[in-house]
Parts: C-alpha cells; structure tokens; sequence
C-alpha cells in the first residue's frame, strides 16, 4: 500500500508560523485542538508547534476529520501543489476532475478508463500523489467550488449545488455539511453579518 508524500514537519512548521506566502497551496495544517485545517498563510493565531500536523493535500486533511477554516479559506489556496511533478496520469486526472470528470453520476471507473488504467491502480496513484482517493479529491473540489459560489454570488442553493456539480441539493447539502461541519446556508448568513459589520 502507497502513502502520500513526506512532508518535512520543520519546514512546515517554520514556514506555518511566519505565515510564508510562498508555501501557500504546498500544504496544509491541521490544528488538532479544534480539528480545523488551514493555509501556511492563516491570519488566526499560529497554535503550538505540538498541536499541528501536517497535510499535502485539503482532500488528504478532510479524509483524516478535519475541516477547512473558513478565515483562510483553504478552497482558495493557489493550486493543489502536492501533486505537483507528480506522475503525469496524476496530474491528467486532477485536470479531468477539475472539468467535471467525477462529478455526480461519473464513477471512478469512468475517469480509470478515460486514462486508459484500472480503476485499482488510478487509486493506488492517488494515494500516493495526492494522500486522498479520486473521489475524495472531487467531492474537496466540489464543496471548494460550492464555497467559492457562496461567499461570491448570491444564486439560490439550487444553483450553487449544480454550478458546483453536485447531482442534486440533497447530495451538496450533505457533503457541505460533512466538510464545513454546518449547513450552506449558514454559512452564507455568517458571510453576510460579517459584511454588514465592515
């Protein structure tokens, strides 16, 4: 069985606590006091070096129960770099995801057999390029996608959840749920106090 790429927990924690800018995207922290995984880059106070660990991937954080801040944002760290210079396959699926490629109704043998690969060994690739499954990876982008709907437009929930490509509201509310920990909508209505109050 592969494992997701080590990542240096030093160097992490070293570019984590100066917020550095150019390790935005590279990983991510998960704090394990509040189970809540951020950018290098989070404006919250950096906690202890002993509570953090470290992540090559949002979708790799989500599988291990954390869920994304919603003051750094993860969904809108630049790129998804642990799989950068990964196995071109890898990166060939990213991109086929990013355009819809698992998004409801799709399965991962689907994306296997557009790749020209079992499905077996389009995982065993993920696991150890990205730390996540294929359908893990797609579900992070679609919820990433479904947040980016909800803190920049005011479309109905309907519309978000398909612009994101889920399958049915029902489906989005679910998945958001399961990585935000709280429903879309409220979500929206924290988004909205907190412009009222700048």
């Amino acid at each position: 069985m592969t494992t997701a790429p080590v990542l240096d927990r030093r160097a992490c924690d070293r570019a984590r606590l100066a917020r550095d800018a150019r390790f935005d995207g590279r990983f991510f922290t998960g704090v394990l006091t509040t189970r809540v995984y951020c950018r290098p880059t989070c404006p919250v106070r950096p906690a202890r070096s002993r509570n953090v660990v470290f992540f090559p991937t949002a979708a790799a954080a989500e599988r291990a129960g954390f869920r994304p801040c919603l003051r750094c944002r993860p969904e809108t760290a630049p790129g998804t770099p642990a799989w950068r210079g990964a196995a071109a396959t890898v990166s060939r699926a990213l991109r086929l995801i990013e355009r819809g490629g698992l998004d409801d109704g799709k399965t991962v043998g689907d994306l296997a057999d557009a790749l020209g690969m079992t499905a077996r060994h389009l995982r065993r690739l993920f696991a150890r390029h990205a730390g996540a499954s294929p359908t893990a990876v797609a579900t992070t982008r679609r919820v990433q996608r479904a947040k980016a709907l909800l803190d920049g437009t005011d479309l109905p929930m309907s519309a978000v959840a398909f612009g994101a490509g889920f399958g049915s509201v029902r489906r989005f509310n679910a998945a958001f749920r399961a990585v935000y920990r709280r429903s879309p909508t409220t979500v929206r209505h924290a988004r909205r106090r907190r412009a009222r109050l700048r």
